[in-house]
């Protein structure tokens, strides 16, 4: 486990990215089956209808079979989507496994565009997401772009009663002894990895 304290936020974000990237093929897909393992017993899985996961993508742990399992379970699956305007809006749009895709401006995959399939974040039943860093406070270090944190902060501003569990996904070399955040960053409700499960008490 890393200590943030001597290194700003762009120094951890390339340390742990290149962390996770140094896995082999083999440990991340050990990974994966070790994460699918501990989110699909958990309460919050079992229960949820509506989940947000992510394409995996620059080392990050892979929700792929927990996405399988999602379907066949009978329930609906959501990826984020970068909008086309503003371009720093995202939304969540539902996925079926005969999805079509498209590159979103990194070039990254992502469902194709669909208004009808999108849903509000704020009836979202969990969102399972991708980060850089975490600590077991609920702090998240992201990619920088702020995506999730300007989603999630909207929630906040319209004051939704009702907000989706935020948990996120990550390989147990991710894990910080401490992040250091800003007023805009959002809270996990808690971090899964290859190893363990942590609530946070956020």
């Amino acid at each position: 486990m890393l200590s943030a304290s001597p290194l700003s936020k762009a120094q951890l974000r390339k340390l742990l990215r290149q962390q996770r990237c140094q896995l082999s093929p083999t440990q991340q897909v050990h990974a994966a089956e070790q994460l699918f393992r501990q989110v699909v017993q958990s309460p919050v899985f079992l229960r949820a209808q509506h989940i947000a996961l992510y394409s995996a993508a620059d080392g990050e742990i892979d929700p792929y079979l927990v996405q399988r399992e999602a379907w066949r379970r009978g329930k609906h699956v959501y990826l984020p989507v970068l909008a086309p305007w503003p371009k720093t809006s995202m939304v969540f749009q539902r996925v079926r496994p005969t999805q079509q895709w498209e590159k979103n401006r990194f070039g990254l995959l992502q469902p194709r565009w669909c208004s009808a399939d999108q849903r509000a974040a704020w009836t979202l039943d969990v969102v399972f997401l991708p980060l850089v860093g975490f600590d077991t406070q609920g702090g998240r270090l992201g990619m920088g772009g702020g995506f999730y944190d300007r989603c999630f902060a909207q929630l906040a501003q319209h004051q939704q009663r009702m907000t989706p569990q935020r948990i996120g996904l990550a390989h147990e070399c991710q894990r910080l002894a401490h992040i250091p955040l800003d007023p805009w960053d959002i809270a996990l409700s808690a971090v899964v990895t290859d190893q363990s499960w942590y609530q946070t008490p956020r």
